[in-house]
């Protein structure tokens, strides 16, 4: 069984999605503990219902972003998590978090990766006027969103969207392809070679989207 640490800062929306996947037998795994950096996150409230460990550990109480990202990967380590998922936190990672954990922590990113990277994925995408937008799942590394890519799941976007109805419209699909991904984690199914994430027993399938539709034959 696979031990999880989330990193969250808000509402745990992508935390709810992992636990429900967990607790209905569809991931083998068990979320050791839940680190917030915002005491009035929600996802505290999310833990408390199902009986999961968390810690708050405050980022000013640290002379450095450093020191704070080392005290977090020592509460992980102590308690065996094994792939660390950042499910809305609102930090960038810095070096002692990912040299605990190489190729083993995963975020979700609302935007076609490599396109749209930083805040507002989905404002940035209306703005620009693109026709297809989406959700990215990739591990983390020093970048801003620049680890390598495990699943994308995309969606059309209206020339009358905004950055509110597109987030609706992602946040749906981020709610799939987070627990898949970790599914795919738990099952020793994924190995990072260079920026390309192999998945064993991956099948492309023929499916696309046009956007708008086509309308000619």
């Amino acid at each position: 069984m696979l031990n999880l640490g989330i990193l969250a800062s808000g509402r745990g929306s992508n935390f709810q999605s992992i636990i429900d996947e967990i607790e209905a037998g569809k991931i083998n795994a068990t979320i050791k503990v839940l680190v917030v950096d915002n005491p009035d996150a929600y996802a505290v409230e999310r833990a408390k219902k199902h009986s999961i460990e968390y810690l708050y550990i405050n980022p000013k109480e640290f002379k450095s972003k450093d020191d704070f990202f080392t005290k977090i990967a020592d509460e992980l380590k102590a308690r065996g998590v094994e792939l660390v998922v950042l499910a809305g936190f609102m930090r960038i990672v810095r070096k002692p978090l990912i040299d605990a954990f190489p190729n083993k922590i995963m975020n979700i990113h609302p935007a076609l990766l490599p396109s749209f990277p930083g805040l507002h994925g989905h404002k940035q995408a209306v703005d620009y006027g693109v026709r297809i937008s989406g959700c990215t799942v990739h591990f983390v590394d020093e970048g801003m969103d620049t680890g390598p890519v495990i699943i994308q799941a995309a969606v059309p976007v209206s020339p009358d969207d905004t950055e509110d109805t597109l987030s609706a419209r992602i946040l749906k699909l981020e709610h799939k392809i987070f627990p898949e991904a970790i599914r795919l984690y738990a099952e020793g199914r994924l190995k990072v070679e260079g920026r390309v994430v192999k998945i064993k027993g991956y099948e492309l399938e023929d499916e696309y989207i046009i956007n708008p539709p086509l309308r000619l034959k």
